[in-house]
């Protein structure tokens, strides 16, 4: 993340701790659409939200229901790195899946974003 370039949002990720209510609640509201996949690092709900813009839903033992929002950047420890320096928590140290990697930080008036690098 280098100052004054833009990075989109490409993925926007429900954290909630009842995933069917929550699933029910968007395909009624938002007539989303859901899809199971299975990894071998467990299971995920792939969230068809229209247009670009990727989405899914993880049930976790979250104290409130949260979207947490996948913003692109070009290598995932630097960038990791400048929102440490910047005054973030680190709150998931920059880890691989089967697409790319992420990490997640937070500060109390941002709040929390997970970075994002797509395996090329």
């Amino acid at each position: 993340m280098s100052a004054g370039s833009s990075h989109p949002v490409v993925h926007l990720e429900l954290h909630t701790g009842d995933l069917p209510r929550a699933r029910a609640f968007y395909a009624e509201l938002c007539g989303w659409q859901t899809e199971r996949i299975d990894t071998r690092h467990g299971s995920y709900v792939a969230l068809a939200l229209g247009g670009e813009l990727g989405g899914g839903m993880v049930e976790c033992a979250t104290p409130h229901s949260l979207w947490l929002p996948y913003v692109e950047v070009a290598e995932i420890g630097e960038a990791t790195e400048r929102a440490r320096r910047s005054g973030a928590a680190v709150l998931l140290e920059p880890r691989e899946g089967p697409a790319g990697w992420r990490s997640v930080v937070a500060t109390p008036a941002a709040g929390e974003v997970a970075l994002w690098q797509q395996k090329r």
